[in-house]
């Protein structure tokens, strides 16, 4: 499961460095004033970029910002045309044009740009699509379903993103030209910023599809929620959460301050750890890093396993352990004895197998479904038992839950 491609001429993935795409703003509705570029300085700041450490500038003539001014397609093209005919072969580095629609990311390429970044995903426009596989060119595509960022949830996220790579897949568009985006921000209005912690912590998830993943982090709705802090002053917790999503994965970076994030990524990139893989003529050996059990369907689903077979075999693919506190000697025994009869095992104190002490703690090691099978178990049982079942369905449901996990931080 490693990403390794070449994105027109720069060696993208998990063993090359973390690139950082630098924004180029020429839209007055964005929602960050600091980052809109007139074209008098159009040239100058592409440069800054280059020399700040960006191999990538993200030129965009609309504000997707949800809460914009909205403006018609003309003046989008009038914005984007010209100022693609300035960094036209006189700026060191990938150009990629922020566009929903077709006919520009036409006349875009055809200006020179090398790279179409589609926040809705090929959804707004039906021919995007078409484009971006006519012109074998890079795309850059965001969770979408019918409007940009509306799938509310990581697990939604995943589901979007897996549809588009069919999609892209059915019309010839390879894993080496689709670059994933999770959507964050506040793209709908049923979207909260503890939405977006989710995203930030399961980000590792994305790594299921190996294609490129890159991160929309900087100075977003949710770290202004998080510090209560205008744009202008999310520099720092924009920083932070590029640290995390680096070091879970992330393989371009988008941002508005290339020079202050090119030390934080290059340390997050340097903490992150290799993934366990090794080869031999045409074989290969690695381990999947797998979380959630959704991702390890589609995984199957990847390698021509029915939707069927994956789902019924998702839950033995991840493991939990167990803590249960201060269950009697016998409770403690059967658990263990209940566990191994599913496949399962459990730790116990050794005084407890005995019976030399009354009550012991125990540590409960299996897979989701080997778990949920004793719950069930437990249910007819006695003592408190059932209790139990209940109390371990309590924590496994937790686990699960965006709310508990992440509502302190909001």
């Amino acid at each position: 499961m490693t990403v390794d491609v070449d994105i027109c001429g720069l060696k993208v993935g998990d063993e090359h460095p973390v690139h950082l795409m630098g924004v180029i703003n020429l839209s007055h509705e964005s929602f960050y004033k600091g980052s809109v570029v007139g074209t008098d300085l159009l040239l100058d700041v592409a440069h800054r970029m280059v020399d700040e450490g960006a191999t990538i500038l993200d030129v965009g003539g609309r504000s997707t910002w949800p809460l914009a001014s909205p403006i018609t397609k003309e003046e989008e093209r009038e914005r984007l045309l010209p100022a693609l005919d300035l960094l036209r072969d006189n700026v060191d580095a990938v150009i990629s044009v922020d566009t929903m629609f077709a006919d520009i990311a036409q006349a875009s390429l055809e200006k020179g740009a090398h790279i179409i970044n589609d926040v809705s995903g090929f959804a707004v426009d039906p021919g995007m699509i078409d484009v971006v596989a006519d012109h074998c060119c890079p795309a850059v595509v965001m969770a979408s379903d019918n409007v940009p960022g509306d799938p509310i949830g990581m697990d939604a996220i995943m589901r979007s993103l897996a549809s588009i790579i069919e999609r892209s897949e059915a019309r010839g568009i390879g894993a080496d030209r689709l670059i994933l985006d999770p959507a964050i921000g506040k793209w709908v209005q049923a979207k909260d910023p503890i939405h977006d912690l989710e995203i930030f912590d399961q980000f590792e998830r994305l790594k299921v599809f190996e294609r490129p993943l890159l991160a929309a982090v900087s100075r977003k709705s949710c770290i202004g929620a998080i510090l209560d802090k205008p744009p202008d002053q999310r520099l720092y917790g924009s920083l932070a959460a590029t640290a995390i999503v680096v070091q879970k994965g992330a393989h371009i970076i988008r941002t508005h301050d290339v020079a202050h994030t090119v030390d934080v990524v290059e340390m997050a990139a340097a903490i992150r750890s290799r993934q366990p893989i090794t080869r031999d003529g045409d074989l290969e050996v690695s381990i999947l890093d797998i979380i959630h059990p959704d991702d390890t369907a589609i995984a199957m689903c990847a390698i021509g396993g029915t939707s069927a077979g994956a789902g019924i075999m998702k839950n033995k693919s991840i493991g939990r352990i167990i803590r249960v506190r201060n269950v009697t000697t016998t409770e403690a025994l059967i658990l263990k004895q209940e566990m191994l009869a599913r496949g399962g095992d459990a730790a116990l104190e050794r005084d407890a197998v005995s019976h030399e002490t009354d009550h012991t703690d125990v540590i409960l090691l299996g897979t989701l479904l080997q778990i949920h099978r004793l719950t069930h178990k437990l249910e007819g049982q006695a003592r408190n038992l059932p209790r139990i079942a209940v109390m371990i369905r309590d924590v496994l449901d937790q686990d699960s839950d965006v709310e508990y996990r992440h509502m302190r931080q909001t």
